[in-house]
This record gives C-alpha cells, structure tokens and sequence, in this order.
C-alpha cells in the first residue's frame, strides 16, 4: 500500500512539472535585478549577510548621501573582498557626490522593484488591482497587512483600524468578482469566501506577553472581535497568523477562546497556523483536532512549514533552550507529510489549506486526499505572492483551488517580510533554489523525506543542560524559564503563594555555622505593600562582627589548604541546591525588593551562573604555571586566597550580586563575612542556607545582616580583613576605598578593594537605527526594574534626523506599559525599594522639569507603597544635573546630538564608564562606538542591561567602579594573590633533563 502510495505521488509529482516546463520563477530570472543578486547571494554567504542587512536598513534612509554611504560601508570594506562587481562603483567615489547619487537612485529603484515582487501594494487600495488581477488569473488571495511590530496601544489601535479599512475596500468591490472556479453560487469554488485575510495576533495588543498568558488573550480579543464581526459582515475568512515560538501557545489558546464565544461558534469561515518545523506540532495539531471535535467547531489549518527558522534556532542557542524545530529540511518536510495526513483523516471537523512550494509535499497531498475521499470544500492550496510562479500556474492548470498569501503595506512595513523571504529563497536547502537554480534532478526533489531520515537519522534535541556538580564540561548560562509554558507560570504563581504564607520570616546571624538570634532586628518589608513584613531578622552589632571575624580567621588555614577542586565542588553543589530552589527564590523577590517575574527569574540564573562560572575558573586557575624554559631550574607560579573577605552586598540583585562576591570569595580559598544589604537581608540569608545544604565546613562563610552606620565602618577597617567586595553606591564605594587605604597597626596586609558603584549609562538611536527594536530595548533598560539597576537606561541621545519620529514613538509605547505591583506578571514596573530613595527620585524630578521639557509622567496605580512615577524629559543638556547625576530610578533624560561625533562627546561627558549602547546599522558609526564610547560594558544593538555570566564581563572604570570584570577570566584573581616557586635543579653539574622542559 505504501509503495503504491509513493509511486502514485512520483507520478503526480511528474505530472505537475509537466505542466511548468520550461517555466522558471522571476526571482531567479538572470536578466532582472533580483535574479543576479539572489545569485550573488547563494554563492558567496559575505555578500548575503551584507546584502540583507543593507536591504533591512534601505527604507530607513532619507538621503542619497546615506544611502550611498551605507552601499560603501556594507559593500566596500577592505576586510570583506568583494569583487568589483559586487561593489556597484561605490568605493572610491564621495557619497554627496553626484555619481554616487546616480548609483545610489539605481540601487533604491532596484531594491524597491524587489519588494514590490514580494508586496502586492502599499495599501489596500493599491494593493486592489493586483489582487483582482490574481482573480482574473483563477486564483484567490488572503490578504497580510504588513507593520505587525506594534510597540504601543496607539500602534495597536491603528493597525486595527487598518484592517476596518482593508474589510471596507475588499467588501464594497467584492460585488464586482465573478466568483472563482465553475460553481453558479456566490462563493469562490462554490463554497469559500471571495474575501479572505490574515491577522498577526501579536499586533492586537501591544503588551503580549506570555508570562502574562490570561491577560494577553483578554486584551487581544477586546481588538480582535470587532474584526470578526466586519468579517462576518462581509462574509470573509480570517486566519490568525502563527508568529514565533514565545507566542505559539498563547495565539493557539486565543483562537480557541475566540471560536468557543457564542458571537463566533458557527461561523465557518476561520482558521489558524500550525508550523511543521516545530517539534511540538504533531501535539499542537492533536488538541486541535480533539477540541474541534469537542466543541463541534470547524476550522481550517493553512499547514506551513514555518518562516522563523534562523530566529527560532539561534534564540533557543542564546537561551540555552531546547531547540524547538527540527535541524533538517527533510525532518520537516516528513513531519508536513504527517500532519496533512492528519488533518485529512479529520476532514470532517477540519480542513486543510496546503502552504507549500514542494511539489514533493504537494503531490502527497493530493494522493492522501484521494484516499481519504476529502471533499473538495475541505482542501485548498496555498503559495506566496512573488515566489514560485510557475508551482502556482501547475497547480491552477491542474484545476486545484489555488489562493496567493498576499502581503500589502509599504517598505519600512514589510523589511522584515522581505528578508525572510530573501532567506527562503536562497537557503541551500530551498526547493525553489534547487529546482530552478540548481536543476536538481526531479525525480530525486520528489524522494520520500522519511527515505532521508532512515539515511541520516537525528535524535530529537533536548535541553543543553549544565552537566551536575563534579562534572567539570563546559559552562553554560542556567536556562531562564520559558514563560509560554504553563507549568512556569502555574509554579510561579504557586511559589508566591507559599512564600507568603511563611512571612514574617524569622532569620538569625550565622557565625562560625552556628545561628545567633539578638535582640536588634532588621524588620524588612514589601516596598509594593509596606504593611507587609517580609522578614524579621537579627541585626549584628560590634560584637558579632569581632566574633564573626574571629571564626573566619581561626577557619582560614584549613580552608586555604583544600584542595581548589574540592572548593569548587562546594560551587557546584551549592549551584544544584539553588536549582532546587528557583522558584523560592526568584518569588521571595517579588516581594522583598519589588522584582517582577522575569527580572527575579533572570536573578536567580545568574546567582546560578556565578557558582558554575567561578567553581570552573578555580580550576582552570588552580594548575601552576610553567615559567621560562631552562635547564636545570622549574619555576612555577600559582595563587593562594588573601585571607578574610568582607562581603558588602546591594539590594538591586540581592542574590545575584551577593551570591557572586561571595563565591568568588570563597572558591579561591578565602573565609567571608557576608554582610547583605538592610533592605534585603531575607534574601542574602539564602545565599548562607544554600552553601549550608551544600555542607560547605562551618566558619567559611559567616552571615553578618546589620546596619552599614554600626557594623560597616568596623569591617572595613578591621587588620584581620585582607580584602573588601563592595557594590552599591558612589558614595559608599569612594568612602569604603578611603578607609580601607590606611592600613591599621598590626595589619597583615595592605587591603584590596573590588568596588562598583554604578552608572550615568547613555543609549545613542543613530538615524538608520530600527525603532521597532531600539524603543522596546530603551524601555527595558530604562524602566525594569524601576530603573534600579547600575546598568539602567538613564540618558537617551538620539540623533537629529529621526528625533521627533522616535520620541513620538517612545512617549506612545512608555503610555502603553502596565504599571503596578510586580506580584501581577502584567505589570513591568512597581514601587521603589524604600522611602528614601522614593524622596531622591522625586527631588530629581523636580529638577528635570526645571532643566527641561517634561515629556510624560506617569503615576503608578495604587496606594501605600513607594511608588514614584516613570518619567521622562526632554531638551535636557549635558551639562545639567539630570544629565550628570546618578538617580537610580525610572527617569530618563532625552537629548538631541545634530550628528554621530555629538552623540559620542555626550556619552562621554560624565564622570561614569559602565555600561552603554548603541543603535545604528552603519558599520562605521559600530566600529567608531567600539573603539570611542568609553564604557565598561557597550551593547550593539541591544539594551544596556542584563549582562550574562561568561558571555557579557561586566563591569565599569571611572567613578564606576575599581577591579576586573565580573563573570570573566579575570575576576578571580583579585580575590587572590600570586606566589612563584623556583627549584634549582642542577646538583653537582647534573640535572634531571626529563623534567626541565616541563
């Protein structure tokens, strides 16, 4: 039967090449534009990347003179080598000049041309003729408008407005179309639709987020039912589109939450996505099914192969995620082949509309549905506008219903669209390029893709997983939860509820292992909920720091003396015990310091991260090096720990940053005093009880909380303490290295100091910068975590040409954000950790409106906690107070720079170097910024928060901060200090030759 099967499909797969014979798509054509660049692409992978990012940042460019300096930045380098060819003259000409004009309008009218091969219009009523002109050809269309990147409530509401205008176009010529194929009813093929449109849910509501999976759906569906309703009234189908992983299952649950309302159960014309790539599709596909048939509902599913693999894949790799779509095309195309067939089999409650350019997945289609006898209303075949011209006249020659996913919308709208076509069409494992570019053999195109996985079988991916304790693999970043599965959010939600019920919670001193209650205590409170005690804990004085200091010093010796593999297996243990308590952790967060879910997630990884980092540095570090070469001597130079580590830890990372001082501390042979910060000592007691279940020996690490005025001065100015790892303030960093450099009477050593102390981080939006990006990252590196991060977003200095369209834009999307208490997940900012900085933040924007133009001040809902209002200013110079000062909260000073010099002279005009980014897709102004923006840690294209252990060292100069970079190579040996040993070897003229090379 099988084998009847597959030589029924080679035939019709041969059947319909004949019927394109000698045809060959127009993006291959050798005499167009389009034709000789996707050639150049698929031979030479340099010029594609330089290729699709100059066609990314082409509509973004106002100017003949930029366009013509981005063709000479992306196509001239000296390091890329191109041929002069592909150098279209540009190189040694001046981008004003008037050649470079002249190449730089035939360049835009290409690339334009190009989209346009893509884009059925700019609008619907552009877009009109093109679509009726697919009818005339007997074929139907579902119409995409493109711009679905909304990053405001106002975007939002405009690009549903966009579609109340698209239903009125296509309804009111609708009238005027000869229903497509040979049926006398009104409905195209007698039984769909003439209107047919597709809606990307994600541009529904510009707040869509998984991690808050209910009120997404809710908010997307207040937009979404008005469109179903103009649908309904102009009698047109409405797919919602699939988009990538992170949204897959909230945009599954919509569509059923959707259908099951009454309004919509008995409307026939809808459907949805499901995206063969994925692993998780077969699953997807048998929900679906089994609710369809549950509720008595149909629905169509247009079966893709997917379009985000290159984004899906290389997000799952930074994430450090399973990998979520198969890594083989033939892994796909076999599992294409198995859904269809499912969704045939169950043609009763679903139809399938068949979205492929495989004649190979075309031609099972067609056999399986005659197996199936599956009506002919319940199978169409689907193809893009633009690609694979002749797969769609073979399939409308052949007599099959045919419809064009048609995007429409104008260039700055379909960029994205249009790259990850570009992408399809030149991957090397394109069916379009193999059989119209390469001329594989058809018979070998239309090969069975299971024949090819029995050939090259591959095992399903799982998570990379960082290897347990005492396995000593390569270090990989602690996986942050991904919120789109529901058993993250439900054990979330669950662990804040259990957290809650043990408050307030009791948490004593821990001195050489053992706890000692007294009578002062710390009580700490939720900043979202002051009346809430988080905890009660006992608050060290002089006494207890002597006795704290006393039992590190009397359990140095022994420390110092075990062997750095068995300290790093403490590292791994403890890492492994804090695994085990994630979800503790990350919701004690919540509460005690006002963290939103994501943010106290990606705390508690990199808490993680420091102890697998450090454990595998120590060992690294731990071989003594050969020094020099000569006979007759070994010299060797290796590291002992520094003594006594005191500990000062913020309340901004709480676990993160303690947990990493205090590792690094401990895994290079050094005894601790932990000293937390007041405001979170429930948190820092987490850091002693996961080394506690990790059995590290008593007296290693001692847990001092206590107020900074009693016990801070005293700790660090004790004789007995060899080194001080402080993050917090300026001021309390400059105070601590000026105590510490008078080295006290009966000191053993001089003191070293590790000290951040934060930032005044500027972000520059160069003009070709992408905004749909740049807003969202200024957002969150601005106003996450309510600006309480060193790292924070506090300076914007964008450039001249695009000011006003960014600011707009900005102000638009900083409306749209939810504020509130962070134990809802919708809410991305909350309260401030205490009155006290809750008075400075409101003191600093008193300033600003005195200093400058106040663009939008928004309150945040609620009463009692310590809230302050997300802010941001405009017309701020750099030489004023909001431009110089650090403010630690969620204010954000906009400044103009007339160009790229400018911008970079304000981003260097503070007396801060830690962290800072840049937005621009001119390689000149990327390479300037790596080599003149004077900070720490720069990001490209990307916001200036969220370093990640081993992959972002970070860490600042200046009034930033003294000492190496956490999370590098080398920020362990400051914790230590160097020591050699030379042998003489050579004993009356002889020496042991064997070993002196060693």
């Amino acid at each position: 039967m099988a084998s009847d099967l597959e030589s029924r499909i080679l035939e019709t797969g041969l059947r319909l090449y004949g019927l394109i014979e000698g045809e060959s798509p127009s993006v291959f054509k050798k005499e167009y534009w389009m034709g000789k660049m996707l050639g150049w692409c698929m031979q030479d992978e340099a010029f594609k990347v330089e290729m699709f990012r100059f066609v990314d940042v082409f509509p973004y460019l106002t100017r003949s003179e930029s366009i013509a300096k981005h063709l000479r930045e992306y196509f001239s380098r000296p390091e890329l080598n191109f041929p002069s060819t592909l150098q279209w003259g540009i190189k040694f000409v001046s981008p004003t000049s008037i050649t470079a004009k002249v190449i730089s309008k035939s360049i835009a009218n290409n690339i334009s041309s190009m989209a346009k091969q893509f884009i059925v219009g700019s609008s619907p009523e552009d877009a009109l003729a093109g679509l009726e002109k697919l009818r005339s050809q007997g074929m139907g269309f579902t119409v995409d408008l493109l711009g679905e990147t909304v990053i405001s409530e106002k975007e939002a509401e405009e690009y549903q407005q966009r579609y109340f205008h698209l239903l009125d176009i296509l309804d009111a010529a609708q009238h005027r179309w000869t229903a497509l194929g040979q049926d006398v009813s009104n409905m195209d093929w007698g039984h769909t639709p003439k209107i047919n449109i597709s809606i990307k849910p994600s541009a529904m509501y510009s707040q869509m987020n998984p991690i808050a999976f209910e009120h997404s759906i809710s908010m997307a569906k207040e937009r979404l039912r008005p469109i179903l309703r103009r649908a309904m009234k102009a009698n047109s189908f409405v797919y919602l589109d699939m988009e990538h992983w992170g949204l897959k299952n909230l945009i599954l649950e919509l569509y059923r939450s959707l259908m099951e309302e009454a309004e919509f159960h008995d409307y026939p014309h809808t459907g949805l996505v499901i995206q063969a790539y994925l692993r998780e599709s077969e699953t997807d596909l048998t929900d679906l099914i089994q609710w369809a048939r549950k509720r008595r509902i149909h629905c169509t599913i247009r079966l893709v192969k997917g379009a985000y693999w290159d984004s899906e894949y290389i997000t799952a790799l930074q994430k450090n995620w399973p990998i979520h779509v198969f890594t083989n095309k033939y892994e796909t195309d076999a599992n294409f082949e198995k859904l269809a067939r499912m969704i045939l089999q169950n043609h009763e409650w679903v139809s399938l509309a068949c979205a492929s350019h495989n004649m190979r997945s075309i031609a099972y289609v067609m056999e399986v549905a005659r197996d199936f006898s599956v009506p002919a209303e319940r199978l169409e075949y689907q193809v893009l506008f633009g690609m694979g011209e002749p797969v769609r006249n073979a399939l409308t020659k052949a007599g099959l219903p045919v419809r064009l996913y048609a995007p429409v919308g104008d260039m700055i709208q379909g960029m994205s669209y249009l790259v990850r076509r570009l992408l399809e069409n030149t991957a090397n494992e394109s069916f379009l390029r193999q059989s119209f570019s390469q001329g594989v053999a058809r018979e070998e195109l239309l090969r069975n893709p299971r024949d090819l996985l029995a050939e090259h079988p591959s095992a399903p991916e799982g998570p990379r997983e960082t290897p347990e304790y005492g396995d000593k693999g390569p270090f990989l970043n602690e996986p942050p939860w991904d919120w789109s599965q529901a058993v993250h959010r439900k054990r979330f939600a669950a662990a804040l509820e259990d957290v809650r019920k043990k408050f307030p919670m009791k948490v004593p001193l821990v001195i050489g292992g053992k706890k000692i209650s007294v009578s002062r205590e710390i009580h700490s409170i939720n900043p979202n909920a002051p009346e809430e005690v988080v905890g009660i804990v006992s608050s060290a004085g002089r006494e207890e720091a002597e006795e704290a200091i006393l039992a590190a010093r009397t359990t140095f010796p022994l420390w110092r003396d075990t062997d750095p593999g068995v300290r790093a297996e403490y590292l791994f243990k403890a890492a492994n015990v804090a695994r085990g308590m994630r979800y503790e952790l990350a919701a004690l967060q919540v509460f005690e310091v006002g963290k939103a879910w994501s943010e106290a997630d990606g705390d508690v990884c990199e808490a993680i991260d420091f102890l697998e980092y450090y454990g595998r540095e120590m060992i690294r570090l731990s071989a003594p090096q050969r020094m020099g070469q000569v006979p007759g001597e070994i010299s060797h130079l290796f590291y002992e720990p520094r003594g006594i580590a005191v500990v000062i830890a913020p309340w901004n990372f709480p676990l993160a940053i303690s947990m990493g001082m205090t590792c690094a501390a401990i895994v290079t042979g050094n005894t601790v005093v932990y000293k937390p910060a007041s405001q979170s000592p429930v948190i820092g007691s987490m850091v002693s009880k996961i080394f506690e279940e990790a059995k590290l020996p008593p007296g290693v690490l001692n847990f001092l909380p206590g107020s900074g005025s009693e016990i801070g001065d005293y700790l660090v100015t004790h004789p007995q303490v060899s080194l001080i790892a402080f993050t917090g303030s300026k001021a309390v960093g400059l105070r601590i290295v000026e105590l510490a450099s008078k080295t006290p009477e009966g000191a053993l050593s001089v003191k070293n100091v590790i000290a951040e102390m934060g930032g005044k981080n500027a972000i520059i939006v160069d003009a070709d910068a992408d905004f749909d990006e740049a807003v969202l990252h200024i957002l969150h590196s601005a106003f996450g975590y309510q600006g309480q991060k060193c790292s924070a977003c506090s300076r914007l200095i964008v450039l001249e040409e695009n000011y006003d369209r960014l600011v707009d834009r900005l102000k638009a999307a900083a409306e749209s954000l939810h504020l509130g208490s962070p134990e809802n997940p919708q809410n991305v900012m909350g309260a401030v950790i205490d009155p006290s900085a809750r008075q400075k933040i409101m003191e600093y924007i008193e300033i600003g409106k005195k200093e400058g133009t106040l663009l939008l001040e928004r309150q945040v809902p609620g009463s009692g906690g310590h809230f302050v209002p997300l802010t941001i200013f405009t017309d701020i110079r750099p030489d004023h107070r909001l431009a110089q000062e650090e403010i630690f909260g969620p204010v954000l000073a906009v400044m103009k720079a007339q160009d790229f010099d400018e911008a970079l002279a304000i981003a260097n005009s503070t007396p801060y170097a830690l962290t800072g980014a840049v937005f621009s897709r001119s390689p000149a102004n990327i390479a300037r910024a790596a080599k003149e923006f004077r900070t720490g840690n720069l990001y490209i294209n990307r916001g200036c928060t969220g370093a990640l252990v081993g992959r972002h060292p970070f860490g600042g100069f200046n009034m930033s901060g003294i000492g190496s970079k956490t999370g590098g190579p080398d920020y362990l040996l400051q914790f230590m200090v160097p020591r050699n040993v030379a042998e003489n070897t050579m004993r009356k003229g002889f020496a042991p030759l064997k070993n002196s090379r060693k």
